[in-house]
């Protein structure tokens, strides 16, 4: 776990002349879970956008694996392994939990669209071959159920482990995860913390996550950062985390918020 995966230095974003990021800099660990945590606005989704390829940083580096994403657009970032998901879910609800997952298989389909519109020999086995890999994954989310359902007709809560399922499906090296269990119930909360961990330790997949969820945050994170005006304000272990002054009073609030979420 000590090999860097993620290196961001330096990284600055303004708006209109509102600093957004300031110099944040942080290492994710190969097959870590690693955090961000701050209030509302502090730039957590900043930070996602700008590894993703949706904004430009002004300054600093986002290395994956030694390669430097920045000005890369977000096709080519989704390219070199990288796989998120949103705040707010992003789905087509009027297809299937599978048709969304197949989607998510898209950069790794050779056939051109004429093959394709054809539907020839070789783009048959190549379907084939991505529905089988949807299929397993469908499978490890326990999502079989939901498999011919259309998105709209979904629990909220199943809908969040579909948009799940389709990052899966990208292959992902490393997983952005923008508050997962945002609207979910204690149950589905526990489930999903139940499949990140399956998807570190199973995949091997490294995972990074914003979460205003503390009890979820500090029971499966490797690594924090905490953040806060665009600002890193403190970075360690949940132990350390925990403990910080700094945190707690731009976060957490106190002891008790620390130690139980």
């Amino acid at each position: 776990m000590g090999t860097p995966h993620l290196e961001i230095s330096g990284l600055g974003l303004s708006f209109g002349g509102v600093a957004a990021l300031k110099d944040v800099s942080f290492t994710v660990p190969r097959g870590a879970v690693f955090a961000i945590i701050g209030p509302n606005g502090a730039g957590k989704t900043t930070i996602f956008n700008c590894i993703s390829g949706l904004y430009r940083p002004d300054g600093g580096r986002i290395l994956l694996r030694g390669d430097d994403l920045v000005g890369l657009t977000p096709d080519r970032v989704a390219r070199r392994g990288i796989a998120r998901t949103f705040q707010n879910i992003e789905l087509f609800k009027h297809m299937t939990a599978l048709d969304n997952l197949l989607l998510g298989r898209h950069l790794h389909f050779r056939a051109g669209v004429l093959r394709c519109a054809l539907f020839g020999p070789g783009a048959r086995r190549e379907e084939v071959a991505h529905r089988k890999t949807v299929e397993q994954i469908l499978d490890f989310l326990d999502l079989e159920a939901a498999r011919d359902q259309f998105v709209a007709a979904l629990p909220y809560g199943t809908q969040r482990m579909v948009e799940l399922g389709r990052a899966l499906a990208l292959e992902p090296a490393l997983l952005l995860l923008d508050e997962p269990c945002a609207g979910m119930t204690a149950e589905e909360k526990q489930d999903m913390i139940f499949w990140i961990k399956d998807i570190q330790e199973d995949m091997g997949v490294t995972i990074l996550l914003i979460e205003h969820d503390m009890g979820m945050v500090m029971d499966i994170s490797d690594r924090i950062l905490a953040i806060n005006f665009g600002v890193p304000i403190a970075a360690g272990t949940p132990a350390e985390i925990q403990h910080h002054p700094e945190v707690r009073k731009a976060y957490l609030g106190n002891d008790e918020s620390v130690s139980r979420g």
